[in-house]
């Protein structure tokens, strides 16, 4: 059996920052970097918000250089995933796809957080090209132009809110005849003026040459006065929710009710010694690269105090 001081479990911006901390104290980590390396970044066109790039970068190129400053401190960086753990007691006990097992003095999980779609063909084609999951990423692009948010709950209300201080026109397209957000966010949305509430709303499907430039809408889908509509817009945001890639854990760690994994008193920290947490996989709030990266960082400081315990 392989045995490590520190296994990092995922990659992205909290991933790679924990394997260049970890590596820079001399730990040796071992990184996977499961089935997407880099995560959700290398979806992404231009990341405008990370600090160090004045004029922006491209989401792979960023990903790429995290990666080989992780791999410069000596970070052992494999592609695969972690398909078993056992978290009895340390070391950890792990496996990988390939059947390989592994001991861990400590474990570092940064697995993230994939954003909820609809599920539509055209989601896919749009993705970069007009359609995001994330408004304070991508809203600066989209500067007095016309865009769509998708959702009725808080997250929907506070990106549509975010989006109409920079768009000449947000649609806010929600399915249910009312919205799910707290009463203060509903208040503020309806009182925006550039923001149109689309209720009982579907999307259908979007359109577009060489971007997004229209969605297919349907009113009251399934009803005898069901009504078929196109909307001209510029970008499509989903703001459904996200979902974190946490299940692997559950047995041994506690989460919330959407499955997002808790800290210690504000701390990477988490009930296991051990066993630290970085990254979207444990922030439903930010979501950030820039405070994924953070995370990554106070993971690494805390497991190199732990081994020196």
């Amino acid at each position: 059996m392989e045995h490590t001081k520190c296994l990092i479990i995922g990659s992205g911006p909290a991933g790679y920052t924990a394997a260049i901390y970890a590596g820079r104290a001399n730990l040796q980590p071992i990184e996977y970097c499961g089935l997407q390396p880099g995560g959700q970044l290398t979806q992404t066109t231009e990341v405008e918000n990370f600090p160090g790039y004045p004029d922006g970068v491209d989401g792979n190129q960023l990903m790429d250089d995290l990666r080989r400053q992780a791999a410069r401190f000596g970070a052992d960086i494999r592609d695969g995933e972690i398909t078993e753990v056992d978290f009895t007691a340390p070391p950890y006990r792990l496996k990988d796809d390939a059947g390989r097992e592994i001991e861990a003095d400590t474990v570092i999980i940064a697995t993230g957080a994939k954003a909820k779609y609809l599920g539509l063909p055209d989601e896919q084609k749009y993705m970069g090209m007009g359609v995001s999951a994330c408004a304070t990423c991508d809203g600066f692009f989209y500067r007095k132009k016309t865009v769509a948010v998708v959702g009725g709950g808080d997250t929907a209300c506070e990106d549509a809110l975010y989006l109409s201080g920079l768009c000449k026109k947000v649609y806010l397209i929600v399915r249910k005849p009312f919205l799910r957000a707290s009463k203060v966010m509903q208040q503020r949305v309806m009182d925006r003026e550039n923001i149109e509430i689309l209720f009982e709303h579907n999307t259908l499907g979007l359109f577009g040459q060489d971007g997004v430039e229209g969605a297919h809408l349907v009113k009251r889908l399934g009803e005898a006065d069901e009504e078929r509509l196109d909307i001209a817009i510029d970008g499509f945001f989903l703001a459904i929710g996200h979902k974190p890639a946490t299940d692997l854990f559950k047995p041994w760690l506690d989460t919330d009710e959407v499955g997002y994994l808790l800290k210690l008193d504000g701390t990477p920290r988490t009930k296991l010694p051990g066993i630290f947490v970085a990254g979207d996989c444990a922030d439903p709030t930010y979501r950030q690269a820039i405070s994924a990266a953070g995370t990554g960082c106070q993971a690494a400081l805390e497991a190199e105090r732990y081994l020196m315990q």
